[in-house]
């Protein structure tokens, strides 16, 4: 293909806003009843609706809940966790009016809550019972913090909704045992968040449903506990931190036992519901994902040995993973092909995709992928700080001899969560056009263990955004990108990094914050009760760190911000609201510096529709093309 010299960030590429909006779709919380196999799909082009697919056994899909119903959950805000298959039937929470629907075959779904102002996520069916447990969160007092409680529900709506649990200010994770004789969940108080410190309590439950006095089984302030399920047989099983990483343990008549002590996190940080990172095939035999250094493996582990043997589905991110007897279905993704659900058969250990969230590049597009590479570099504070790196790739364009690329340094939100290496086209319209991509997991990201979590205590605002600037600092001294046009992007915390590395770091030419953070003040005042005190461990107590919450907020500094900034919000965003980006653009509007500014109505914390994910991508690009070049880094 003969190949035309354009410079970097110039190119014209096949990978456009369009074709990301028209068949990309999101894709989680995977469910097994029987034969059939269910999972949520996010799509854009309804508005970003979320919709109930089963797979029945013979491979026909069929969309479960009719527009307009959503699922989609709202407790703790971030939701997940919004259905239950089980039975043959489906249970899931309307987004619109967070009532509990449940859809039987040949039958219209149907209400079985009232319509109060209640929420519900993460339910279970206790079937000899006839009733869900799940999370119920109480908004009925206007004027004060919803109320989050465990509550049982009958399956048709009968009767009233009954509190089996409440006092803590969190709950999640309500699991019955096998024999119906005990519940098992997690709980966890202010100012904790579910990867600081959990709670896992188990109670006996009577023949009526009713719970005797629970009992503490592991857990407290400083350690973390993730997804409490049963195996066949009965034996509690979780995760915990309490060696400094996520590893899986079983409750034994001898005690608690590690069952495969490594230097490895079996978990994710739990900010929605329905996360599942192991899945039994047997009493002995568990289904399994863990990360090392930020790339995902699939393994069987042998409760009894300890052995980590691998399961025969490829990739390098699983998450939502699920098994019975006969087959592991789990979500996958990998460098060149973008995420799916997958499902290997035990026996054959043939696998299969059932259903992927984007088309896989074919021959056309393969040679425009760029394939990520796992970076470590020294930040600003000594530290280790890890990414993954995107070169630009574009087999019809040659930039000028002697030219670096532009480089885009990509901040993940949370802060606590992380980034993957699973092909996304969002970063290949990046790389596709010439822009080099650095997506950085910055101190307090998950993956890498509970110390490098620590980081970010009391240190928002300082660590990650010392990560992001000193890996454009190190690109650019490794000649990998050119140190005049370093420029910084990201969403909800990602983009108060941005905010902050723009304000104060004279590193970058300029950036682009989706929903971000520009006053953390404003945030705790707010927010939403999930997050309102979130920040006390992030940055200090309120008010009596005040002044560091004040010198940690740009919105404050604006007078030495000099670059430009793009800003994207949703009109109905509750987690970051939107005077948090209109106090920053004001601010820089005052000033005299450019400053582009989107307020997408009816989107709230993401963007979900089609119209709002293509301005928006659209929109940076047009932005960066008239930024002017930096004129000096320094290092």
């Amino acid at each position: 293909m003969p190949q035309t010299t354009a410079p970097f960030g110039s190119w014209r590429s096949p990978i456009t806003s369009d074709l990301i909006v028209s068949d990309v779709i999101g894709l989680s919380d995977i469910q097994l009843d029987g034969n059939d196999t269910y999972w949520i799909e996010s799509r854009p082009t309804e508005a970003g609706r979320n919709v109930i697919v089963r797979m029945s056994a013979d491979g026909k899909l069929t969309d479960l809940n009719p527009p307009p119903l959503n699922a989609r959950s709202t407790v703790h805000e971030y939701g997940g966790g919004a259905y239950l298959a089980a039975g043959g039937s489906v249970f899931f929470s309307n987004f619109a009016d967070q009532r509990l629907y449940r859809i039987d075959p040949n039958a219209p779904p149907r209400p079985i809550t009232p319509a109060l102002r209640l929420r519900f996520a993460d339910a279970f069916l206790d079937r000899p019972r006839g009733r869900l447990i799940c999370i119920q969160e109480d908004h009925r007092q206007s004027d004060a913090q919803p109320v989050n409680t465990i509550v049982d529900i009958d399956v048709n709506g009968a009767g009233e909704i009954r509190t089996l649990v409440s006092g803590a200010d969190f709950y999640s994770s309500p699991r019955l045992s096998p024999d119906g004789a005990q519940l098992a969940w997690l709980s966890w108080d202010h100012p904790n968040m579910p990867w600081i410190g959990t709670e896992l309590w188990v109670a006996d439950v009577s023949p009526d449903g009713s719970l005797g006095a629970a009992r503490l089984i592991a857990g407290g302030p400083t350690e973390s506990i993730f997804q409490p399920e049963w195996s066949p047989g009965g034996t509690l099983h979780f995760v915990s931190d309490r060696t400094g990483w996520w590893n899986l343990y079983a409750v034994r008549q001898d005690g608690v036992k590690c069952l495969a002590p490594m230097d490895a996190e079996f978990a994710q940080a739990q900010w929605v519901f329905g996360l599942s990172c192991y899945s039994f095939i047997s009493e002995s035999q568990i289904a399994c994902t863990y990360t090392r250094q930020g790339t995902w493996e699939l393994a069987l582990l042998d409760s009894q040995t300890g052995k980590l043997s691998p399961l025969g589905i490829a990739g390098t991110d699983f998450d939502y993973l699920r098994a019975n007897a006969n087959r592991v279905v789990v979500r996958s993704g990998s460098p060149d092909v973008p995420l799916a659900v997958a499902e290997l058969d035990i026996k054959s250990r043939v696998s299969r995709t059932l259903r992927r969230s984007a088309p896989t590049p074919d021959a056309a597009l393969q040679p425009y992928i760029s394939v990520p590479k796992a970076v470590e570099y020294k930040s600003e504070d000594g530290q280790t700080a890890y990414a993954f790196l995107y070169e630009p790739k574009n087999p019809a364009f040659v930039a000028p001899a002697g030219e670096l690329p532009p480089l885009i340094v990509k901040s993940h939100g949370g802060p606590t969560g992380a980034t993957s290496n699973t092909l996304s086209f969002g970063i290949q319209y990046w790389t596709s056009r010439g822009f080099a991509v650095l997506d950085v997991n910055y101190g307090g990201s998950t993956g890498y263990g509970r110390a490098y979590r620590d980081r970010l205590a009391g240190k928002w605002g300082i660590v990650d955004l010392d990560d992001c600037a000193g890996g454009a600092t190190w690109a650019a001294a490794q000649g990998i990108a050119d140190a005049k046009r370093l420029l910084i992007t990201g969403g909800s915390a990602g983009g108060y990094t941005t905010l902050c590395a723009l304000t104060f770091r004279k590193v970058f030419s300029g950036g682009a914050s989706y929903y971000g953070i520009s006053d953390l003040e404003a945030l705790v005042r707010d927010t939403h009760k999930f997050e309102s005190h979130y920040l006390e461990g992030l940055v200090g107590p309120y008010p009596q760190a005040k002044q560091v919450y004040y010198d940690r907020s740009p919105v404050h500094f604006a007078s030495q911000l000099s670059v430009p900034v793009i800003f994207f919000q949703g009109e109905e965003d509750k987690v970051v609201p939107r005077n948090q980006a209109e106090l920053m653009v004001n601010a820089l509007r005052a000033q005299g510096l450019p400053v582009g500014y989107f307020l997408f109505a009816g989107e709230q914390h993401g963007f979900r529709r089609s119209e709002n994910i293509k301005r928006a991508l659209d929109g940076e690009l047009s932005f960066y093309a008239f930024l002017p070049v930096r004129s000096e880094l320094r290092f």
